[in-house]
């Protein structure tokens, strides 16, 4: 059967699983503010469309103003659609509402995964490589959980992972058309995420790195001199069009969205190497450290190994390692994978929640990581002792990668606790572990499956994430569940966000504990009254 019958089988079989999998994910912190915006934003474009219709959808009324909320410059490519689809398929129940919007990120971190496959596939020239890449993004356990219901990172990885795409297929073959699709890949990611811009950068650089190193046939300036422009204005128009808070005043609401990256005025406190430390004053070695915990060894090491191969290559011979399109995707994939952390750690850019906010350079990461494999494979048909390391290395990664997959297994669906390599003891007293607070969904459920009676008084360490979880139970679970910290007989939840501490007695015994992967998640405590 040919290549094409085995990709689509897989593909297929990749949306087949998110499908299967996809109500067991409880709902984040962030998900009922995400849908507020998008809300918001689908009120103010369609009043100004369809007045009518507007006036009577109930979800559309006792919103805060456009122009007066503190979030409307956020881009809203994503949550716009997914909230006007929302209303013209009148889902009303909070149920399925929330797992129409986990179908939506899935579908989106799929198509994500499609462009990773594209992109390995162009820079190997061989897709069962592309396929290979997409499925160490299967086998990466935070991402994918997060996968279902992170609105904000994920949805943004998979558009930026898009963009490189399109670029790329630009740099193979330079069309008008070409520049005009990745016109429309830059303005789709930049209206997820203003960070979407780094493409613009990235494609000025890869161009001028094409007149400057490419070999003489190839470099052609007159015709990128009439392809840029197309570009430019594609994405120029595209990135208004697709966010409604650029259309009163385009350059300077752009201007305004820009500066308040610098301007982060939200601060608290986290869990650190077992301190807490304020968001505001993180150390610069935050970001590389998450991304060491939170992902397999054998990628981070295999990536390492890529972009250490590539840099010691270029070193010796910086143009002709340029001169090849490979050698020069190969740059771009390193500087994908460390500008950004560069960024934040220069910037001192306020991040939080590991490196979430830095998920757009994981596909760049696990680009590096096949140039590594690829470089271990090439050392073990040499003969001598090389051979017998590259071929002992090669055994420990797949080792490894059938742990994980049995991780996974065993953690789902909590897979968003992943940790690497630490013990759980280590974990509990060191990190934060469900910062996404997912894990009260499954307390909830434990609680109602144990408790018969027909009012359940709830309270929790951090109220929000439970009854957000609460949103997501059928409707009969829901009026059963009330939050009420006074009654005699509660029930406490906690997800440990930044509590390694035991907790008091006073909250009563500890009757539930959920563990993934022996990390404790989450307990439930129970009072009883005399």
């Amino acid at each position: 059967m040919s290549p094409r019958f085995w990709i689509r089988c897989y593909f297929a079989l990749w949306l087949l699983l998110g499908l299967l999998l996809l109500p067991g994910y409880g709902v984040s912190w962030d998900e009922p503010t995400d849908r507020t915006t998008g809300l918001i934003s689908t009120r103010y474009v369609t009043s100004q469309v369809a007045p009518a219709w507007t006036a009577r959808q109930p979800a559309l009324q006792n919103l805060p103003d456009f122009a007066t909320y503190s979030d409307n410059d956020h881009g809203v490519l994503f949550e716009l659609p997914v909230c006007l689809l929302e209303q013209l398929l009148g889902l009303h129940d909070s149920r399925a509402v929330y797992l129409w919007r986990h179908g939506c990120v899935f579908l989106v971190f799929w198509m994500g995964a499609w462009a990773l496959y594209g992109l390995a596939r162009a820079r190997f020239q061989d897709w069962r490589l592309g396929l290979a890449a997409s499925t160490l993004l299967l086998l990466s356990p935070r991402f994918f959980a997060e996968g279902f219901y992170n609105t904000k990172d994920i949805v943004f990885l998979a558009f930026f992972t898009l963009g490189v795409y399109t670029l790329v297929r630009l740099l193979q073959r330079p069309t008008p058309g070409r520049a005009a699709l990745h016109g429309l890949a830059t303005a789709a990611a930049t209206d997820v995420r203003i960070m979407g811009i780094l493409l613009l950068a990235f494609t000025l650089g890869m161009v001028a790195l094409e007149l400057l190193a490419a070999p003489r046939p190839d470099k052609q300036p007159g015709r990128w001199l009439r392809l840029l422009p197309v570009y430019l204005l594609v994405t120029l128009v595209a990135i208004i069009v697709g966010w409604p808070y650029l259309w009163a005043a385009p350059l300077a609401n752009f201007q305004r969205a820009f500066a308040s990256l610098s301007k982060f005025s939200f601060d608290a406190d986290l869990l650190y190497f077992g301190q807490r430390v304020s968001i505001n004053a993180l150390p610069w070695h935050y970001i590389p450290v998450w991304v060491l915990l939170t992902t397999p060894v054998a990628y981070v090491t295999a990536a390492l190994l890529g972009a250490g191969t590539y840099l010691a290559a270029w070193l010796r011979r910086p143009l002709a390692q340029l001169q090849p399109l490979n050698g020069r995707l190969d740059a771009l994939f390193i500087g994908w994978l460390a500008l950004p952390v560069l960024m934040v750690i220069v910037l001192h850019s306020v991040v939080y929640d590991g490196w979430r906010h830095l998920y757009f350079i994981y596909p760049a990461l696990l680009l590096l990581a096949l140039r590594g494999a690829w470089a271990v494979a090439q050392a073990a048909r040499r003969p001598g002792w090389g051979r017998r390391l590259a071929q002992g290395a090669a055994t420990l990664a797949a080792v490894e990668v059938l742990l994980t997959l049995g991780r996974m297994v065993a953690a789902h669906p909590q897979q968003q606790v992943y940790f690497s390599f630490l013990p759980p003891a280590v974990v509990e007293q060191q990190f934060e572990r469900d910062y996404w607070g997912l894990s009260y969904r499954a307390g909830l459920e434990w609680v109602l499956a144990h408790d018969a009676a027909p009012r359940i008084h709830l309270d929790a360490g951090q109220r929000m994430p439970m009854m957000n979880n609460v949103a997501i139970l059928p409707a009969a679970a829901r009026q059963r569940l009330q939050l009420d910290p006074a009654a005699k007989d509660v029930y406490f939840l906690t997800a440990y966000r930044t509590h390694p501490e035991a907790y008091p007695d006073s909250l009563g015994a500890e009757v539930y504990v959920l563990r993934a992967n022996g990390v404790k998640v989450l307990s439930v405590f129970q009072k009883r009254p005399w």
